[in-house]
């Protein structure tokens, strides 16, 4: 099985849990949780770099080890790391899971999460 993490612990008071988890050549599970958002949508990515000391200007880009523009996550065209939108109610909560739902994508982006192990990364809410 192979596993990750992301924990997230911002200056603006977001903080959360991100789990990244796949058996074999399954498909790869996002779940966990976020709390501290301000109401609305945000965007959730994996970054290429693990480096969070400068916040999103030192996370490198979307991880897209396929070189691909950026798109939504239903799009066959899009950064393996672009994970669309989450929608942040008034108590500061996701009211939606934080991984997609589609089985297609889950499947493409198992095979990007097997690669990216090797990496370091960072899950950025923004």
């Amino acid at each position: 099985m192979a596993k990750g993490v992301a924990v997230l612990n911002s200056s603006e008071g977001v903080t959360g849990t991100i789990f990244f988890t796949q058996e074999g050549d399954g498909v790869t599970t996002v779940s966990g949780t976020v709390s501290g958002l301000k109401p609305g949508l945000h965007g959730f990515h994996v970054h290429a770099l693990g480096d969070t000391t400068n916040g999103c200007m030192s996370t490198g880009p979307h991880f897209n080890p396929d070189g691909k523009t950026h798109g939504a996550p239903e799009d066959a065209n899009r950064h393996a790391g672009d994970l669309g939108n989450i929608t942040v109610g008034d108590d500061g909560m996701p009211s939606q899971h934080l991984y997609p739902s589609s089985q297609a994508y889950l499947e493409l982006f198992c095979i990007k999460f097997r690669y990216s192990l090797k990496f370091d990364f960072a899950v950025l809410v923004v």
